[in-house]
């Protein structure tokens, strides 16, 4: 599931290879006996395995804290890759001012004028903080080189200085995990075409979504350039195949509990105090309004 190869050359002729068998029709979700596509995970099965993931990421959070260790991830991949959710299970059971998630809005006028990793610098991680990119400074080796909101010479330029950012990143104690969600053309048309038909998920599809969705093979190639320069020994790109969403969720989780050391802090038992007595408490005459009375 998490391909942990360092060569971002390999690497990327590992997904440009996943493109061929997209086209075709493939599914990267094949059992390994090579007799077809592998079950998708049942829910009971997952919300199992995801409530043991959970019970390690809170101890991770404590050890995050009590040493000071700063982590930074990063999640990239396709529209539809399933990136939201994922950033969701590895946030719901721990507390947002340890795991801060950074979603930026487009760059205004003055952030436009500025060095182009300038506005991402604030938020990197201090000590005792995970933080978790939804969409990063890759963006523009992404859709700003796609849709052409960068120029190509903006483009290499990028490429060339994030692997000497990231080194300093690095040099300065951050933990960087890069991650890239690979889902098939017919999975992503599916989830595309699920948010503009179901009310509760028409706010996840932009007007950009559908501006990018045509251009499936100009993404591969911003992809496999990103890869091949920014793949590095100090910070590789972990890939995951995104079709069947627990199972990358699931994936995603054990990596970064593998890719972090960290112990389990021993703690004392808890034992809940004697709630004091009444005393010359009166309740109140003010009548309050519940909203869920049943008158």
């Amino acid at each position: 599931m998490i391909d942990s190869k360092r060569s971002g050359k390999r690497r990327s002729d590992t997904i440009a290879k996943s493109d061929a068998v997209h086209a075709s029709g493939g599914n990267q979700a094949s059992a390994s006996d090579g007799t077809g596509p592998a079950a998708p995970m049942s829910r009971k099965a997952y919300e199992k395995s995801l409530k043991k993931l959970h019970v390690e990421l809170v101890q991770l959070q404590q050890w995050v804290v009590h040493s000071g260790l700063k982590v930074c991830i990063l999640f990239e991949g396709r529209d539809g890759a399933g990136k939201g959710g994922t950033i969701k299970a590895l946030t719901e059971r721990v507390s947002p001012r340890v795991f801060r998630v950074v979603a930026l809005p487009a760059p205004t006028d003055r952030e436009k004028s500025q060095m182009y990793i300038q506005r991402y610098i604030p938020h990197l991680p201090a000590a005792g903080e995970v933080v978790i990119f939804d969409r990063s400074w890759y963006n523009r080796a992404g859709v700003e080189r796609v849709m052409g909101f960068c120029t190509e010479q903006q483009t290499e330029d990028f490429l060339k200085a994030a692997p000497m950012v990231e080194k300093a990143m690095v040099n300065s104690g951050i933990i960087l995990l890069k991650y890239w969600l690979e889902v098939s053309p017919e999975e992503q048309t599916r989830r595309l075409r699920d948010r503009f038909e179901d009310g509760r998920k028409l706010w996840k599809l932009s007007p950009m979504d559908l501006k990018s969705y045509s251009r499936w093979y100009d993404y591969s190639r911003a992809r496999d350039a990103m890869f091949e320069a920014t793949d590095t020994g100090w910070a590789p790109w972990h890939a995951v195949h995104s079709n069947d969403k627990k199972k990358a969720r699931l994936a995603i989780l054990q990596h970064i509990l593998n890719s972090i050391p960290y112990q389990r802090l021993k703690t004392e038992k808890i034992v809940l105090p004697q709630r004091q007595k009444r005393g010359d408490y009166v309740e109140s005459a003010y009548k309050v309004k519940f909203i869920n009375d049943e008158n």
